[in-house]
């Protein structure tokens, strides 16, 4: 297991701000677009990690083949973390279990961790977010964020989660993905077929899914008749 890495997360839930203070020679990994600040004491290398296989199975899993490694060569130093998404941060310490991610979730992680790609199949087709989730294994420190803040939720028996809320699950429950009950023949039709509303997770067993309080695309439909018009 990994030395703990000392961090703090700032500015929650609006734009959440991950800072690591790293001992000397202590380093950690990250998306190449997270870094906000660093210490001069801090070494940045950029390269693949987990060999060919696993570096494509993360670009279908919607992240970055590359990853940033960042070491404390010359001293204790700081680096700081701020993720594209407006929203929240969390963190998870793995001890040998694996937590599943939804695609863009990752921020970085500790020295024995490791982030891969999770082949889901039809459920993963049909959640609308793509059949390819992340799987973080190992043991040590995790940081995944949100768009909005984030809400975590002790599932014990069963739970119901829109599939565009669902940020990351512990591999204790099992999921399906199914029409939230109620709807019409007609609505089940367009949301199996074009990914509508009404798509959701229905989770199994014991254990924790961290859901955010926001999704892009009712945002985009909101925010859409606002548009400049271009006048003809």
């Amino acid at each position: 297991m990994s030395e703990p890495l000392d961090f703090e997360i700032s500015h929650r839930p609006d734009f959440a701000l991950l800072t690591v203070r790293l001992s000397q020679g202590q380093h950690m990994f990250a998306e190449p677009s997270a870094m906000a600040s660093m210490d001069t004491s801090v070494t940045l290398r950029s390269g693949l990690r987990g060999g060919i296989a696993k570096t494509i199975g993360r670009a279908f899993a919607g992240e970055n083949v590359v990853v940033n490694r960042f070491t404390a060569d010359a001293g204790p130093g700081e680096v700081r973390f701020a993720p594209g998404p407006a929203g929240d941060m969390s963190h998870y310490r793995l001890t040998g279990n694996r937590l599943y991610l939804q695609r863009g979730a990752f921020v970085a992680h500790g020295d024995a961790v490791e982030v891969s790609a999770s082949w889901q199949g039809a459920r993963g087709f049909f959640s609308g977010e793509g059949m390819v989730l992340l799987q973080a294994t190992g043991e040590g420190d995790l940081f995944f964020n949100s768009y909005g803040a984030i809400l975590e939720v002790e599932v014990s028996g069963n739970y119901i989660v829109d599939t565009g809320y669902v940020v990351a699950f512990e591999d204790t429950l099992s999921y399906d993905v199914t029409v939230l009950p109620g709807l019409g023949v007609g609505a089940k039709i367009k949301s199996l077929l074009f990914g509508g509303e009404g798509l959701v997770c229905r989770f199994g067993g014991q254990g924790k899914v961290w859901i955010q309080t926001r999704t892009v695309n009712p945002f985009l439909t909101w925010l859409h008749p606002y548009r400049p018009q271009r006048s003809r």
